[in-house]
């Protein structure tokens, strides 16, 4: 825990960073601005100002520290590999300047495809994770944690390479669908994401569970 002091420090401190630009840019931004989009990257949700800059930033913050305490303290954390870690340490940090800066720039005015953003953000994240997930060891923390893939090691193995190719395709589709919603539609905006959902994260566990059934 020690050895990761100034990191925690450091991302913390960019995690609230978006608080100070958001107290720079006060007088220029509107007493309620919108902080939540729909599918079609069309807002439908508003908070205070005051939320918006200190609030948004505070809850990421929380997120970001229990992220990072849950992972330091894993029994089996030395099978956590540096970059999976260390992806752990900056995600919510990278989501807290990209989602805050994008909330000030459309409260100001400018046109923000949110939409687009959102989805070439977590389809980037998805195939960052397919790339690492074949290399992850069991651990209870970062992976497909099931109790099949924990209890068998050749379980865990074949589950998150399957795993990481089809997290690699969902990123794919994930940020193919954030340039085609205009096309898609709402609905078929909702579909793409919920069969990405269900392709990177049910299809692993069934086959794991079926991999269980075979005695592995």
């Amino acid at each position: 825990m020690k050895e990761y002091k100034k990191l925690i420090i450091a991302t913390t401190l960019i995690t609230l960073l978006p608080i100070i630009l958001g107290l720079i840019l006060w007088n220029q931004l509107p007493d309620t601005i919108a902080t939540h989009w729909g599918a079609d990257g069309q807002a439908d949700g508003w908070s205070s100002k005051t939320f918006a800059i200190i609030g948004l930033p505070l809850i990421l913050t929380a997120i970001h520290l229990f992220t990072v305490l849950f992972t330091l303290n894993d029994p089996r954390r030395k099978n956590i590999h540096k970059k999976p870690l260390m992806l752990v340490f900056w995600i919510v940090p990278v989501t807290s300047l990209i989602m805050n800066g994008t909330v000030f720039l459309t409260a100001m005015g400018a046109d923000v495809d949110v939409s687009v953003i959102c989805f070439v953000l977590i389809g980037i994240l998805f195939i960052v994770l397919g790339n690492y997930m074949p290399k992850l060891q069991q651990n209870y923390t970062v992976g497909i944690k099931i109790p099949w893939t924990l209890n068998s090691a050749e379980n865990w193995n074949r589950t998150h390479r399957l795993g990481g190719k089809l997290f690699i395709i969902g990123g794919i589709l994930m940020i193919l669908g954030g340039f085609s919603g205009s096309l898609l539609g709402e609905e078929g905006t909702l579909i793409l994401i919920f069969g990405s959902i269900i392709l990177c994260a049910i299809v692993p566990c069934i086959y794991s569970f079926w991999l269980f059934r075979k005695g592995v």
